[in-house]
Formats: structure tokens, C-alpha cells, sequence
């Protein structure tokens, strides 16, 4: 697609300020496929990790810790998991504008193979049984890499599967990301199980301590391998490229269409970037809840055992994410905005009856009570991937995402289980994680009546995005009468004009 100036048939210039048919980017339905399938095995990738590194927690703390005493050896062993998400802001830093330069498809790339290869070498690592506390310091630098990696993952994939899917379907393509995501923590979960079944059937009840916990994390390095295949072949995204050729018309520092550095995003962005940190860390305080610290919550508090810690979560994981397209598509109906007040109420509602349930301790009550907990999850995390990124302008989106994502990951999300067990241990009231989820959804609540509605809309900063001609064509006989389509706030217009 081109932005130079074109000229009609006499010779004339085409009237300015106006959207053609050939400015409107057609997305065939199978590029989008191939494009969702590539990014969705990233996010498969990190949420294996991080289902491996929860469900294994209290082993790892035995691993790492066994000279600790209790709490303190869980509590080590959460701060690890909290510490891959403190660098986080790091790796949005450095590679979220990194993608707005170079494209997002080359930044993928690189966090896709540094994730991999972190996950895996964590199951190579000497114990504190071979080299005492000091085991601990290789297990947080692994850790960190990978939240570096993840920094860049995420606001990343996001951005990519927004930028891919046409507008008025964006919701539905967009959920399989998250789709990946809670499959992937699935998986893990499932290894997990899988192997202390196996392990302690060959070599008795320590077997995970002494060699079985190493195998999920070595199962990363065929997994990364054809994560990494997948990603080689996904294409840039159609809108990074129409804003590429555009550039040359958005240099001015004070404009907020333009591309910017670190500080001059925080500067014309710091509205939606606040906005995207409240609902961030109302979803990832809920659905860290029920991913990563639910297992060391079963353990701990309930009492129930180590392999039903592990395998709970599994069927209402995979039942979770099969309802995610459906509601993505729900907000392409009815909006981003409507689906994010309804998880908000639903946390509100059910987080303490659900605990409570699971305080029962029975497998039934423990089921009911991750499905109460996984309703509002669903309805968060369904939306978004198409939500978040359209707060922002293609030329800034990847950078502020980078920074609006991890900023509210590293201080709510990850820290989750680290705080909702802290919580715990200082007051001794076990509903204390359902307290501080709420809290979160009710600032997520005040942002998401403030964020500006997108679905059914072209993103801020590109051209719109159809599947057909025919829809091209549609758009550009009704843009005058559509209130949802802004040339002004569109690269190839602006350039022509």
C-alpha cells in the first residue's frame, strides 16, 4: 500500500481528508489465522512456565529452601515467581519501543527463544542439597530473564493480534491469544501431574524431590523449539507497515499520533496508560489468583494434596478458555466496555462465597469454588487483547503497552501469590486473597467507565481493517455518516492530505 499522493483520472488531486478504498487494509481470513496461530504459541510457552513454577512451588521450596524454616522457604519461593515480574517493566522498556522500531515480528522472535531457553535451564540447577542457599541465586537470575523475556511478550503478542484482525471481529480473533495462555498454565499443570503420577510410581513418594520436579521445566526445549518454528513464519502486521510508510508525516514531537520514546509516551499517553494499569491489575490480581496461587493456597490452606492441587484447576482452565472466544465475540457485539463491567461485578459477587466454598476442603467444593473464581477471569481476560492495545496509536502502541502492561503486572499481577499469602500469615484471616482481588476490581471498575469504547472500530493511528473488498468498499461509502471512523487519525489520510 502506498502514501504517496495520488491523482485521479483528469489529472487532478483526489479531495483531501478522505478515505479510498484502496487506503482500507484487506486481511484474508487465513493470513489471520496464520498470524494468531504463530503469536499463540509464545503465550502457550510462558503460561507452561508459569503453571510448572506454581504448581511446583511448595516442592521447589523443599528444593531450593530446605534449610529454611516454615513459612519463610514458601514465602523465598514465591518472592521468585514476584521477581520475574519486577524485571518485567524492564523488558517493556527496552523492547516494547524496540518493536515499534524494527517491527513486532523480529521482537516475538527474540522473546519466544530467550523464554525457551530460561525455562529449560532452570531444570538443570543445583539444589540446596549440593550447594546450600546459593541455590536460590541461579533459580532468581533464570527467573528474571525470563520476566525480561515476558516484558516484551505479552505487550507484543497483543499488539501484533490486534494490528491482524479486522475491526469489526477483532474481539473474537484476539481471545485466542489468552485462549493459549490458560492452555498453556493447563499444560503445565497437567505435566506437573503427570509426572509425580509417573515419578512416584517408578521411584516412590520423594521421587519428585529428588529428580522428578526438573522434568516439566526440560520438556520446555522441544515445546520452545517448535514455538520458535512457528514464530519464524508469521508476517508483520499490516497496520505496522501502512505506519511505516507514513512516518515521514508524523515527525512533530507534539503530535500524539507520532511515534515517540519512553518519555514522550508517558507524556500524550498517560490517561489510557493509566487506564490500562487499573484493568491489568484487576485482571492478572484475579486470574494470577487462580492460575498461579491456587495451588500453594490448596496446599497450605485447605489441605488438600498435592497432586489435587495440581490436577483442580485443570478441566476448569480448559472449560474457561473455550468460553473466551465466545465472549470476545460478545464484545464485538455488544462492546469492550459492557464485558469488562460484567467481570467486574461478577468479582465483586462471587469472591468470597467462593472461598468460602473452598474452604470445605471436598473435591466437589474445591471445583465449584475455581469455577466461581474463573467466571470473572474469563470475562477479563477474554478482551483483553483487543481492548488494551487500542487505547493506544499504532506508531506508540507496543511501547506503551509495554510500559501500561508490565508496570501493572510487576506490582499487582505477579505479586499476587506473594501477598495473598504475606496477607495471610500477618493477619491469619484465610479470605484475605478474595479482599484484595476485590479491591483491584473496583478500580478496574472506575477505569473501564472512563477508557474510550473500541470495538467495531478502526485503531487509533491506522487505516481500517476489513476481510473483503466488499467491505472496503462499504466503509468507504459510509464514512461520512459513521461515527466511528476518524481520518483525521489516519496515516495514509493524513499524508495525502
Amino acid at each position: 500500500m502506498s502514501t504517496q499522493q495520488r491523482t485521479e483520472p483528469d489529472g487532478s488531486s483526489p479531495p483531501t481528508g478522505r478515505l479510498e478504498v484502496a487506503d482500507v487494509i484487506v486481511v484474508e481470513r487465513r493470513k489471520v489465522r496464520t498470524a494468531i496461530s504463530g503469536t499463540v504459541v509464545g503465550n502457550f510457552m510462558e503460561w507452561f512456565d508459569f503453571g510448572i513454577y506454581g504448581y511446583l512451588t511448595v516442592t521447589l521450596a523443599a528444593v531450593f529452601t530446605a534449610d529454611l524454616p516454615d513459612p519463610w522457604g514458601l514465602l523465598v519461593t514465591l518472592l521468585g515467581f514476584a521477581i520475574s515480574f519486577m524485571v518485567r517493566p524492564l523488558g517493556g522498556l527496552v523492547l516494547g519501543p524496540l518493536g515499534d522500531r524494527i517491527g513486532r515480528q523480529k521482537v516475538l522472535f527474540f522473546t519466544m527463544a530467550m523464554m525457551a531457553t530460561a525455562t529449560a535451564l532452570i531444570g538443570v540447577l543445583p539444589t540446596s542439597a549440593q550447594i546450600g542457599l546459593w541455590a536460590i541465586v541461579p533459580l532468581y537470575l533464570l527467573k528474571m530473564v525470563q520476566g525480561f523475556s515476558t516484558g516484551g511478550e505479552y505487550a507484543g503478542a497483543t499488539t501484533y493480534v490486534t494490528e491482524f484482525s479486522p475491526d469489526r471481529s477483532r474481539g473474537f480473533w484476539a481471545s485466542w491469544l489468552d485462549v493459549g495462555s490458560y492452555v498453556g498454565f493447563a499444560a503445565g499443570a497437567s505435566v506437573v501431574a503427570l509426572t509425580t503420577l509417573a515419578t512416584q510410581a517408578i521411584s516412590g513418594p520423594d521421587a519428585m524431590l529428588e529428580y522428578g520436579w526438573r522434568i516439566p521445566f526440560l520438556i520446555a526445549i522441544p515445546l520452545g523449539a517448535v514455538a520458535i518454528w512457528f514464530r519464524l513464519r508469521i508476517p508483520e502486521t499490516p497496520s505496522f507497515e501502512v505506519a511505516e510508510q507514513a512516518k515521514s508525516t508524523r515527525k512533530d514531537p507534539g503530535d500524539p499520533l507520532a511515534r515517540h520514546g519512553i518519555v514522550g509516551i508517558v507524556r500524550h499517553h498517560w490517561r489510557p496508560i493509566l487506564i490500562a494499569i487499573a484493568l491489568v491489575a484487576a485482571t492478572n490480581s484475579a486470574g494470577y489468583a487462580l492460575t498461579s496461587y491456587m495451588p500453594t493456597y490448596l496446599e497450605s490452606e485447605v489441605g488438600v494434596s498435592n497432586l489435587m492441587a495440581a490436577v483442580a484447576t485443570v478441566p476448569v482452565l480448559i472449560l474457561m478458555s473455550a468460553c473466551l472466544p465466545l465472549i470476545g465475540r460478545l464484545s464485538d457485539r455488544i462492546g469492550r466496555k459492557p464485558v469488562y463491567g460484567i467481570a467486574v461485578i461478577s468479582t465483586l459477587v462471587l469472591m468470597v462465597p467462593a472461598f468460602a466454598i473452598m474452604q470445605i476442603g471436598e473435591e466437589w467444593a474445591v471445583f465449584i469454588a475455581l469455577a466461581m473464581v474463573a467466571i470473572p477471569v474469563a470475562f477479563y481476560v477474554a478482551i483483553s487483547a483487543s481492548a488494551l492495545p487500542a487505547l493506544f496509536p499504532t506508531a506508540t502502541r507496543f511501547g506503551a503497552m509495554g510500559i501500561a502492561y508490565n508496570l501493572a503486572v510487576s506490582l499487582f499481577g505477579g505479586t499476587t501469590p506473594l501477598f495473598s499469602q504475606g496477607l495471610i500469615e500477618l493477619t491469619g484471616n484465610t479470605y484475605m486473597p478474595a479482599f484484595y482481588i476485590m479491591f483491584f476490581a473496583a478500580l478496574g471498575g472506575v477505569a473501564m467507565l472512563t477508557m474510550r469504547e473500541s470495538a467495531q472500530r478502526p485503531l487509533i493511528g491506522s487505516v481500517p481493517a476489513v476481510e473483503t473488498r466488499e467491505e472496503a468498499e462499504a466503509v468507504v461509502e459510509r464514512q461520512d455518516s459513521d461515527p466511528r471512523i476518524d481520518t483525521s487519525q489516519m496515516p495514509v489520510v493524513t499524508a495525502r492530505g
